[in-house]
């Protein structure tokens, strides 16, 4: 009788040996090492105050994404606060929620400890941070234990679709014993290093395929691939991997679902290589952004009256995308407190003096920060 074909790539008994063709990454490679040459240059010319800013924003947005991803929406005020505290800087004394202090932790142990190896220890570190206040997970800060498949799925009962099977319990430590050793050989002081994007790429893929943890597999799995990206450059990537992938949500899980039963998997690490690449971008528009911005409240000072900056300041907190549709007259009211015809002359004022520009009439008004163009300020 035939043996049945294995269903998934940890079945097959060349596991976990992937193959790939680094031809096809070839030029991603060289543009992932040459942008951020480029990144850290322009970080020369920032201030301290500035870097500050700029590692903080890229930060929380990455806690804030990589928690988007997973469906969990946390407060990003908290997280700022939460961030700032643990890097020794200047924050309200507001009372951040475990979640947001959680990821917060993480994020900021990930950053600190982008250098040290990888261990069972760091991972149960992080696991602990983002699921310690959970009560109904079985296993925390522990790799799981229980009997039930690990099984990624969809639907409605009578009708799921099992996207993946992950190795049984009783093998994670085993698994995870041979996925830290080969991560930590093919670091780039090590025996035998690999280019940066593909061992990023093939830890976060053979990381998910494992699932070593009850919860928290997609978050701690790309934490892994910034840790190989930050290691691969010597200090931390400031990249934002986890809003690009948030932005590609779909073709996310679709790239891991196609890269899930086999052991070729060029096409994963071409998807994982370009949004990398988008990352990059999406950090170099922040530093613009920060450097911009800092320009822009020079310009407007002692221009603008209390309740002015303090919606500035509320917009400029939104990042380059900034708010939404717009500043409303509404949002102003409800940001400043003020009466509905001083907001109209307020932001009648900010339009003048060319701190934000204005589309729309009557109650489509919007106003936008005139941050990138510079305006007439």
């Amino acid at each position: 009788m035939a043996s049945q074909e294995p269903t998934w790539n940890w079945q097959r008994p060349e596991w976990p040996i992937f193959t790939w063709d680094a031809e096809a990454l070839k030029d991603a490679e060289a543009r992932f090492l040459h942008r951020a040459g480029l990144f850290q240059g322009a970080l020369r010319h920032m201030g301290d105050d500035d870097k500050d800013a700029l590692t903080v924003e890229i930060i929380s947005a990455e806690a804030y994404k990589t928690s988007e991803i997973e469906g969990e929406f946390l407060d990003r005020e908290s997280l700022q606060s939460s961030l700032r505290r643990n890097f020794g800087l200047s924050s309200d004394e507001r009372r951040v929620p475990p979640a947001e202090q959680g990821i917060a932790d993480m994020m900021t142990a990930l950053y600190r400890g982008h250098d040290r190896p990888l261990r069972d220890d760091t991972l149960f570190a992080w696991h602990r941070m983002i699921m310690g206040s959970r009560r109904d997970l079985r296993d925390i800060a522990t790799y799981r234990t229980h009997p039930d498949p690990m099984q990624v799925v969809s639907g409605v009962a009578g009708r799921v679709s099992v996207h993946f099977e992950a190795p049984p319990s009783a093998s994670m430590n085993a698994e995870m014993a041979r996925f830290l050793a080969w991560f930590n050989s093919t670091g780039p002081a090590s025996t035998r290093p690999l280019a940066p994007l593909a061992r990023a790429g093939i830890a976060h893929l053979w990381f998910v395929c494992i699932h070593p943890f009850e919860d928290g597999n997609g978050r701690i799995g790309r934490a892994i691939a910034e840790q190989a990206l930050s290691q691969a450059l010597g200090r931390p990537t400031l990249i934002a991997l986890s809003h690009a992938i948030e932005t590609r949500r779909k073709g996310y899980y679709q790239a891991l679902e196609d890269n899930n039963k086999a052991l070729e998997i060029t096409d994963w690490l071409v998807w994982f290589a370009d949004t990398v690449l988008a990352a990059q971008e999406r950090s170099q528009t922040l530093i613009d952004f920060v450097i911009e911005k800092t320009k822009f409240l020079d310009r407007l000072r002692g221009r603008v009256n209390e309740r002015q900056m303090k919606a500035l300041l509320r917009m400029l907190r939104e990042g380059p995308d900034g708010f939404i549709g717009g500043l409303s007259a509404e949002n102003y009211i409800r940001i400043t407190g003020t009466s509905r015809a001083t907001a109209t002359r307020d932001l009648s004022d900010l339009v003048q003096i060319g701190a934000v520009t204005r589309t729309g009439r009557l109650k489509s008004t919007r106003y936008f920060l005139n941050v990138k163009s510079g305006g007439t300020a």
